[in-house]
């Protein structure tokens, strides 16, 4: 089927006369083609996951002790499906993505496949879906970043011979911006996420393929879901000037929140690497769902999920404050689920810890409705900057999410002052640290990697 397909196209390229057409086409085409798929991944993902999350509120309303068989099997499960059939799609996605992009040449493709590729699809599908819905305090962002890198980097390595070389890093690039414009619906937070994140490169050599891209995977999921903001639109009138003074302390405490979680993952996962046998990290994956499954039993149930529910809850209902201790649970949860090495990104449960906070000093302040909203999504901007330290991409995520364009300014300063203060907790970003971490995990294992290349090739050609 493939082979006819590209013979096809071999046709139609030869009949084209303008060379400059002719290569111009050759070299968009499967950018187009990748972000098409990567829309329609990207919807599916997301409304299984949305099922899943939906599983696990349902079963907790009529038989909440079932979550003490529930979350420690399927952590169990998660952790396993990982462990055993594809180790680099665990956690979050967006640090492999860093990794491919950083091997991507041809003396390291094999490498690259080890990070990307379709194994790594369907294992960081099947482990995210079976965590969240154990109560796994994980977001699908992340995962669908990895996975819409994987799928442009599968379209690059199926193209013919014949064809117009296209560069592997500039693919996977856009894949990843394509992936994570779909999964929020953000396409400014796609490309300044591309430029802030994932590369050093220089825009221009890249933009026109970016930014088709970002549009066409856009548009297919605007196209299946309809018009639609991930969060919604928040009331943000009449906000006072004053306001900047809370602003500031909800900035650092944000920021220390984020970065401060990445701290611990690294620290606990850095220990997990010490464990000898897989039947201890197994017996820490059960360990871990029984104490999710217990705060949430036993204190609140809010402790599970990605916490989109909390966003949604405190922008657009009355109940806008929150206890003291959700943040906590939120940020404990978000290290213990992370730590497990299973599949789920970061992204959202660091959203969520951020709303949290800035619900619950909302409340110690008896802020307005306007006022506690702004607060919020100040909040929300601190602590996805302190784990990511992308102050451009944070800000841009939430305006785009709400349509807050007034409070681009707000947004902006929290960023600042959340990196600023994450600089002192922690020196790189929490990505940054996990990217090295699967450099020196690819480089390690390079000679196995070496030999199952070679085999695969050679059952290609039989």
């Amino acid at each position: 089927m493939i082979d006819q397909i590209t013979e096809k196209l071999k046709e139609f390229y030869t009949h084209i006369a303008d060379r400059n057409f002719k290569k111009t086409f050759l070299n968009a085409l499967p950018f187009w083609l990748g972000a098409f798929i990567t829309g329609i991944v990207s919807v599916f993902y997301a409304k299984v996951f949305l099922w899943a999350e939906e599983g696990t509120i349902y079963v907790f309303k009529h038989a909440s002790w079932l979550f003490f068989i529930i979350t420690p099997l399927t952590f169990l499960l998660s952790w396993w499906l990982v462990s055993k059939y594809s180790p680099f799609a665990r956690g979050s996605g967006i640090p492999q993505v860093s990794a491919a992009i950083e091997l991507s040449n041809p003396k390291h493709n094999y490498k690259v496949r080890s990070l990307l590729g379709f194994r790594v699809i369907v294992i960081k599908v099947l482990s995210s879906l079976t965590m969240i819905f154990g109560g796994g305090i994980i977001g699908r962002e992340g995962p669908t970043i990895q996975i819409s890198a994987s799928i442009f980097k599968k379209i690059n390595d199926l193209l013919p011979k014949w064809y117009p070389k296209i560069s592997k890093r500039n693919m996977i690039v856009t894949g990843a911006a394509a992936g994570l414009a779909s999964a929020f619906n953000t396409p400014l937070g796609g490309i300044v996420f591309a430029i802030e994140e994932l590369t050093k490169t220089h825009f221009n050599f890249f933009k026109s393929a970016l930014l088709t891209g970002v549009i066409i995977a856009g548009l297919t999921a605007l196209n299946f879901l309809g018009p639609y903001l991930y969060l919604g639109y928040p009331t943000l009138s009449n906000i006072p000037v004053w306001i900047v003074f809370v602003i500031i302390p909800v900035a650092i405490v944000s920021g220390v929140a984020g970065s401060g979680t990445g701290r611990v993952i690294l620290f606990i996962l850095k220990r997990k690497n010490l464990f000898e046998s897989n039947y201890k990290k197994a017996l820490y994956a059960i360990f871990a769902g029984l104490i999710i499954a217990s705060l949430a039993v036993f204190i609140d149930g809010r402790v599970f999920g990605s916490g989109k529910e909390i966003m949604i809850t405190t922008l657009f209902t009355g109940d806008k404050y929150l206890e003291w201790y959700i943040p906590i649970l939120r940020i404990f949860g978000s290290i213990v689920s992370f730590s497990v090495g299973a599949s789920g990104g970061i992204f959202a449960p660091s959203l969520s810890t951020g709303a949290s906070i800035g619900a619950v000093i909302s409340g110690w302040l008896h802020l307005s409705g306007s006022e506690t909203n702004l607060i919020i999504l100040c909040g929300m901007v601190g602590s996805l900057t302190g784990i990511t330290r992308s102050p451009f991409t944070s800000s841009i995520l939430v305006i785009e999410m709400t349509n807050s364009h007034n409070i681009i300014f707000y947004l902006m300063l929290t960023a600042l002052l959340a990196n600023l203060i994450s600089g002192l907790v922690s020196r790189h970003s929490f990505y940054e640290y996990l990217k090295d971490q699967y450099i020196h995990e690819i480089h390690r294992s390079e000679p196995q990697q070496h030999i199952d290349e070679h085999a695969e090739d050679h059952s290609d050609e039989l």
